[in-house]
């Protein structure tokens, strides 16, 4: 099958299949012509295409890692390069698919995880320093919705380099689903230090858009900010 009939049968399933009947197709395609396809798609407008490309992409790139892990390396390097100024383009999707395929694949999570972290800080004066920071609020929702998925899956790693601390500025940000994803994040994260900032939330009524669990939802911002201290306090709540 050549690469722009798997593109079109990719983006096909994308649109109108469950997850588990969309690997069941996918799993007969060699890996890489269903990472390469992927990459296609993760940009999509269309938030059922997008958010199954992004779980694909997960799935798929952990796989290829399995047999080749310089091959998965090549991939994370593409998103990395997308998100680069001098690439030409903006690298939707890259973030969050970033981070789907290390919440897949410990062991890409323990080699690129300090550049997720880097999209969230600024350089400063120091040599060194590794920071690439996202200004355009689009790409900050799949930034701040891929450290959640992190928050969720592999939380050690992000408290080790404080992350926590990272996410406080979102919470003043102009775009709602920004300031609920850095919300939801500290509540995983059990950011203790959120408390306060939180609290000044709680009756933001602002809509945000929520892909969580493999289904798209509806909440507010002060929602989020609400499970965001019941976690907090209470961290066994959630499972």
């Amino acid at each position: 099958m050549s690469s722009r009939k798997i593109k079109q049968k990719v983006l096909h399933l994308l649109e109108v299949s469950s997850l588990d009947d969309i690997r069941q197709v996918l799993d007969g395609i060699p890996v890489k012509g269903v990472v390469n396809a992927l990459f296609s798609t993760i940009c999509r407008d269309n938030e059922i295409v997008h958010w199954n490309a992004v779980r694909c992409m997960g799935i798929y790139v952990a796989r290829l890692a399995e047999a080749d892990m310089e091959e998965a390396r090549i991939v994370m390097r593409r998103m990395l390069w997308s998100l680069n100024d001098e690439s030409g383009g903006i690298g939707w999707g890259a973030p969050e698919s970033m981070a789907e395929i290390m919440a897949c694949h410990e062991g890409l999570a323990a080699e690129y995880v300090h550049m997720l972290i880097s999209y969230m800080r600024e350089d400063g004066e120091e040599l060194f320093q590794a920071g690439n920071y996202l200004e355009h609020e689009m790409l900050q929702r799949g930034l701040l919705w891929g450290v959640g998925r992190l928050a969720e899956t592999r939380p050690e790693m992000l408290l080790d380099r404080n992350v926590q601390d990272d996410l406080l500025h979102y919470l003043d940000s102009a775009d709602s689903t920004v300031r609920g994803l850095a919300a939801r994040n500290l509540g995983l994260l059990g950011s203790e230090k959120a408390i306060p900032f939180l609290q000044e939330l709680v009756e933001d009524h602002s809509p945000v858009i929520l892909f969580e669990h493999g289904r798209i939802n509806n909440i507010t911002v002060g929602g989020l900010v609400i499970q965001a201290l019941d976690r907090i306090s209470s961290p066994n709540i959630y499972g």
